[in-house]
């Protein structure tokens, strides 16, 4: 695979540094087990699951605020936003990029991983914003 390559609109490379710049922020907010998912050999959907857990409805939704405050920031916005009034199961599409907040409990339940268990994990470090 190349260096770079273009999907969505967007180069590779820069998916990728978004993805860390996600994870990164789930971490920020203490996010439980933050888990990076390359599906993009297993669905036309997506390249990248971001998955990751909050104790408490509350921490759930700090997440996701954060989440969405953090790619604002580099004038990144989702396509779509699900789940956010119950936040249970909070969903960002941002593209080639989908965004899993869960409460504990609903992760366990849903188990994603295992779901798309062939998927690779992605390895990855915390990421800055551009400037900071």
């Amino acid at each position: 695979m190349q260096d770079t390559k273009e999907v969505g609109g967007l180069l590779l490379e820069k998916i990728q540094d978004l993805v860390k710049l996600i994870a990164g922020a789930c971490e920020d907010e203490k996010a439980i087990d933050v888990t990076v998912l390359n599906v993009h050999e297993l669905t036309v959907l997506v390249d990248y699951f971001v998955i990751a857990s909050g104790r408490s409805i509350i921490q759930v939704k700090s997440i996701v605020e954060h989440i969405e405050d953090v790619l604002e920031a580099v004038e990144v916005v989702p396509l779509r936003r699900a789940g956010h009034g119950e936040g249970k199961w909070v969903v960002l599409d941002y593209g080639s990029i989908m965004v899993h907040v869960f409460r504990q409990e609903e992760r366990e339940y849903y188990n994603l991983e295992n779901l798309w268990g062939d998927a690779q994990i992605m390895q990855w470090e915390h990421a800055e914003l551009p400037g900071s």
